[in-house]
């Protein structure tokens, strides 16, 4: 199972670091030559060609390529070449001028260190991240985010007394409803959740004028079914999908199929037609936020996840679920009405 969710969404949270000022080209003729290269074998879809020219663009300027170091950390995590992401993070703090672009750069160090950390599943690269992201606080990083994110490192090494410090602070930036607060507030009650590998928190305005909230479904298994209209296997497994949502009536779980439709009255005429009658989301295409949260590249795609909140499953494609999803539901109807669940599947990212 991929590692979804915190490397990516950490990695959308700094942004505004891969864009700040021009990024330094190569000076050395050699450099920019390579560094070209490096350009055109992206163009070609070669991502990891293009990696190792970026590396050697980097050395052959003596490590001052701005632009090729940020190639580095983007291609590194995407590629999961840890290693060279982690070289031109840290060459990037270096490089970087202001206590501004200083702390950002010690952010996205940090955000490489959780992501490898989430991979490899070693409290020491979460150690690592807390330090860079104190460092990036401490320089005045006015930034919710990085006080969430520290939470989640401080979390995993298990210093819960700090993480929830953290938590808190990120709550009282937040407005009310706001999903990622109330996100941050489970973590602060029980935070076994916060190292978790929890599904990103969201909040939508579904078909049927519904305002859904993933962690307002908490005691509940949600089954999570990122199609399509126009995708022939996607309608292939509408019969699954129909089956399912039948046999489980009644039961704690709760589906929703999150069409990447960008014809909005093609995509409510079909689900109206085929008597889809359970929870409908329209989110726009690859680039909607939903699919983006999720790391959506092909469909069908579906997520099953527990009464915590907590990511259980994923296939592509049309893959059996009713086996897992009894396990799930069974343990949801254990947990009284009215009460938090309880965490013995919220062990492990």
């Amino acid at each position: 199972m991929r590692p979804l969710g915190i490397a990516a969404l950490l990695l959308c949270m700094v942004a505004p670091l891969m864009a700040q000022n021009t990024d330094r080209v190569p000076a050395n003729p050699k450099a920019q030559k390579t560094y070209m290269e490096a350009l055109r074998y992206l163009k070609e879809r070669l991502s990891g060609a293009a990696l190792g020219d970026f590396k050697k663009a980097d050395k052959q300027d003596d490590f001052h390529c701005v632009a090729c170091q940020k190639m580095m950390v983007k291609y590194g995590e995407e590629l999961g070449d840890w290693k060279t992401a982690e070289t031109g993070a840290e060459e990037l703090v270096t490089e970087a001028q202001g206590d501004h672009d200083i702390a950002l750069a010690h952010y996205q160090f940090a955000s490489i260190l959780m992501g490898e950390g989430t991979q490899k599943r070693k409290v020491e690269f979460f150690a690592r991240a807390h330090d860079e992201f104190s460092k990036a606080l401490a320089l005045g990083l006015n930034s919710p985010e990085a006080l969430f994110a520290d939470g989640r490192a401080l979390a995993q090494m298990e210093d819960d007394k700090a993480a929830r410090t953290r938590f808190e602070q990120f709550a009282k930036l937040r407005p009310e409803g706001d999903p990622e607060r109330q996100r941050a507030l489970r973590y602060i009650s029980d935070p076994d959740l916060a190292r978790a590998r929890m599904a990103p928190p969201f909040e939508i305005t579904t078909a049927d004028a519904q305002r859904v909230s993933l962690d307002d479904l908490q005691g509940k298994v949600v089954l999570l079914d990122f199609w399509a209209t126009w995708c022939r296997p996607c309608r292939e497994a509408l019969p699954h999908i129909q089956r399912i949502a039948k046999k489980f009536q009644g039961e704690p779980l709760v589906i929703l199929s999150i069409s990447l439709d960008k014809n909005e009255k093609q995509w409510r005429d079909f689900i109206v037609k085929n008597e889809m009658t359970w929870l409908q989301y329209c989110d726009g295409g690859f680039p909607g936020p939903l699919a983006t949260k999720f790391g959506i590249k092909a469909i069908p795609h579906t997520f099953t996840i527990d009464a915590d909140g907590v990511l259980q499953d994923e296939h592509i494609g049309d893959a059996a679920l009713e086996g897992k999803l009894k396990k799930l539901l069974a343990r949801a109807r254990e947990i009284p009405a009215g009460s938090t669940p309880s965490t013995p599947s919220a062990q492990s990212q």
